[in-house]
């Protein structure tokens, strides 16, 4: 996800990265068994999510940590890090695989398939198989931050690629917070 912004007065339309960019879901496994070995062992086991970018907003911010697009070692598995500003939320979707979703800072709740479901920090949540859902975020003075794992590299690979946006994120930030910013330290 990406907003774009300009120095004038006039709105700009926010570009969604993740739906318009090519994207590697899975890589291509190439080489003899004796390469491929080395080159996973000699792979980072350890990743800063503070050396990537936040993109998105105004209300949802996220950084994809690992996935097979970015990280040589992890084929079938995915983690991003969202955020919610106060009061906000993110886009209506839905989509083949699971996901654990953990609550690191925040309180708020979900809508799945119609059926609301609160969660707080400390929280770990289940989005299952192929649910409409949404996230929100409900405290109007602090973010909610999520960490958020699923096996959506391996569910693609094996054609199960259903992936529906019901209602995209909001363009417009929550009144009181358009100058919220995703923590810098994260």
């Amino acid at each position: 996800m990406q907003m774009t912004s300009s120095d004038t007065d006039e709105k700009q339309e926010v570009v969604w990265e993740r739906w318009t960019k090519k994207r590697t879901f899975v890589r291509g496994l190439e080489g003899t068994y004796g390469e491929l070995v080395n080159e996973l062992f000699s792979q980072p086991r350890v990743y800063s999510s503070s050396d990537l970018k936040w993109k998105g907003g105004p209300q949802n911010f996220g950084k994809k940590v690992i996935n097979p697009q970015s990280v040589r070692i992890a084929q079938s598995i995915e983690s991003h890090i969202d955020v919610f500003a106060p009061g906000g939320r993110g886009q209506k979707h839905g989509h083949m695989n699971s996901a654990v979703f953990f609550v690191l800072k925040g309180k708020g709740h979900d809508i799945h398939d119609g059926n609301r479901i609160d969660w707080e920090a400390g929280d770990a949540m289940l989005v299952e198989n192929c649910c409409v859902h949404q996230h929100f975020s409900d405290d109007p003075e602090d973010e909610s931050i999520v960490l958020i794992m699923k096996a959506k590299p391996l569910f693609l690979f094996m054609h199960l690629l259903f992936q529906k946006v019901v209602e995209y994120p909001p363009t417009e930030p929550v009144p009181g917070q358009e100058n919220y910013q995703p923590p810098g330290s994260l």
